[in-house]
């Protein structure tokens, strides 16, 4: 069974960085072109490179928090690729917040960034591919994918603010794919555990008992390579799953399998 996605055009938002840079790296090697989408410019430069002519990977910089923002990311990416075939909504921020405290804004900022964003850019990136699919004859439309997290279906009081925007990013995956199937674009999600990412490293030096914690916690015994989360992605984005939409497929390792109290989601 074939799983390209060779060819195809993607929009990559926090590209610039730990799983979004992962799985636009994974596109590009696939054949697909990417559009990596961030607001830190210096190291989409680094990593992506400057922007070239007959290259199959671009990048954009703004605050995608922003319509205009988003309405200028989706007309450069058409100026450079003419389409966009895929959109991975990977732009996710997680803070720790007081659940207790009435003056702890992180649910408000997390809905802002992790929900609203992927929200916004969902709906524009469909409007275009609907006018796609009205100049082409039956065949998919587009895919859409978003990154959720097992913090979803999890309890841990200091990730109240991560866990409720991945909730509801859940349930928006649901009502999009309801909503864009009869356009022929299939809405899904994939929510992870904990995946070996810039950002985890950086944690597991400063606290080296925190990794172990995370392998007792998870039936497999280990934390998942970026590459692997890539995969699931590219299965979601490839017509191979052609029948599959508004799922939240769950790559965790089995962790959500166990007692879901107490134990950190990431």
């Amino acid at each position: 069974m074939s799983f390209s996605i060779s060819g195809k055009t993607a929009i990559v938002t926090g590209g610039a960085n730990g799983i979004g840079l992962a799985i636009g790296r994974h596109f590009v090697d696939k054949g697909a072109n990417v559009m990596f989408a961030d607001i830190d410019e210096k190291q989409l430069i680094k990593q992506v490179g400057e922007n070239e002519d007959g290259s199959n990977k671009r990048y954009f910089a703004g605050d995608l928090r922003e319509k205009l923002t988003l309405a200028n990311l989706l007309s450069a990416t058409i100026d450079a690729f003419d389409q966009v075939d895929i959109l991975v909504n990977a732009s996710r921020q997680m803070l720790v917040s007081d659940p207790l405290n009435p003056d702890d804004d992180a649910v408000e900022q997390l809905l802002s960034q992790n929900l609203m964003t992927s929200l916004r850019t969902s709906q524009l990136v469909a409007k275009r591919m609907i006018k796609q699919s009205e100049e082409r004859e039956g065949g998919p439309a587009g895919t859409i994918v978003n990154l959720s997290s097992i913090a979803a279906r999890r309890t841990h009081p200091d990730l109240l603010a991560f866990s409720v925007s991945s909730a509801a990013l859940d349930q928006m995956t649901r009502s999009l794919a309801v909503a864009l199937a009869p356009h022929r674009i299939r809405v899904n999600a994939v929510a992870f555990g904990s995946v070996m990412s810039a950002s985890l490293q950086g944690t597991l030096r400063e606290n080296r008992d925190f990794r172990s914690d995370i392998e007792d916690h998870t039936p497999l015994g280990r934390i998942a390579s970026a590459t692997e989360l890539a995969e699931a992605v590219q299965y979601l984005a490839c017509d191979s799953s052609g029948f599959m939409t508004g799922q939240i497929m769950t790559v965790d390792g089995g962790r959500t399998l166990l007692d879901p109290v107490a134990a950190p989601a990431h």
